[in-house]
């Protein structure tokens, strides 16, 4: 999957790794029940819902998208705890390339894993990746049935407000 990149991004959403359907298509979060779209719109990031196939949108609003890990799979389980540390060491050189002010990994268990954290909880994070400040969103799939997509939205939302945040401070 081609990352949906620029330089200096608000955010820079990062899902875990593209599953088959969306590898297929070519284009992120692309399956039908994800929920990433919705939650995206539903946080305030966009104006109306997205189509997948609308991804390159983003870029004009100061977003953009990429991965964890490249590899497609049929379930996020399938990644190894290797991929996903190599993962965040080519996650870290893109976003020290591109430098969003944000990187939102989607996925408590990825970021995890490709940055060491076992302990880390959805949310604000407290390290940085030189100044992009890391958030921890839930995984938007459908299959995550421990975010309803009113707890995800809220939690899109919160992210939201602290990118607009630091906007108005700059």
């Amino acid at each position: 999957m081609p990352d949906v990149i620029a330089p200096d991004l608000h955010v820079l959403f990062c899902g875990i790794n593209p599953g088959l359907y969306t590898a297929a298509v070519g284009h992120n979060f692309a399956r039908p029940g994800n929920r990433f779209w919705p939650a995206l719109h539903a946080g305030g990031f966009t104006d109306r819902v997205l189509s997948p196939f609308e991804e390159r949108e983003l870029l004009k609003l100061g977003y953009g998208i990429t991965n964890v890990v490249e590899r497609a799979t049929a379930s996020a389980d399938e990644l190894s705890a290797e991929e996903l540390a190599a993962g965040g060491r080519r996650l870290e050189t893109t976003v020290r390339r591109y430098r969003p002010r944000f990187l939102a990994v989607l996925g408590i268990g990825a970021y995890r894993g490709a940055f060491g954290r076992p302990r880390a909880v959805p949310g604000p994070q407290t390290e940085t990746l030189g100044a992009t400040r890391l958030w921890v969103l839930p995984n938007p799939s459908g299959l995550n049935a421990s975010y309803q997509p009113d707890r995800l939205a809220a939690m899109f939302r919160a992210l939201h407000e602290a990118v607009t945040s630091t906007r108005a401070s700059r």
